[in-house]
């Protein structure tokens, strides 16, 4: 199977980000991972004390995220070393739902060993994740709005 899409759910959300890590796409669309959760248990390399996003499954959950229509299959290549993977992430494909239908795309999930409990995103991180508004829910934007951020990240 040819995969051409990326689900990204954390701050990979912000289409600039994701140029500037030189993807490229031709379509941009708002896509929900069911029966799994938005979790920020990812330690941060630059703030040990606050964490990037990562998924994890839940039945029943769902995750709203931006699905980009890469020009190429290998494109997603071009992300696995801002993702550290296999190190940091892992690269896998999900299947998402959009207004369109199902889509098949690559997805990052934090591996165990950099994993903490109890870890925050940074504001400037969380500014990424809600470049993504466009593609969002109303209810999605307000419960990142809402999301408890690291005070210190130092």
């Amino acid at each position: 199977m040819s995969v051409r899409h990326y689900f990204a759910f954390g701050s990979n959300m912000n289409p600039q980000r994701v140029r500037d890590r030189g993807l490229v796409f031709d379509a941009v669309a708002g896509a929900v991972l069911a029966d799994a959760e938005l979790v920020f248990d990812k330690r941060s390399a630059d703030h040990p004390r606050s964490g990037h996003a990562n998924v994890v499954f839940r039945r029943g959950g769902r995750v709203e995220g931006v699905l980009y229509r890469l020009v190429d299959a290998d494109q997603i290549l071009r992300m696995d070393p801002f993702e550290r993977a296999p190190i940091n992430y892992s690269r896998d494909v999900v299947s998402v739902t959009t207004d369109r239908g199902r889509v098949h795309a690559w997805t990052y999930f934090a591996n165990p060993a950099v994993r903490v409990a109890d870890a925050r995103p940074e504001a400037a991180y969380m500014a990424h994740l809600l470049a993504g508004r466009p593609w969002l829910s109303p209810a999605w934007i307000a419960r990142l709005e809402a999301w408890p951020l690291v005070e210190d990240p130092a």
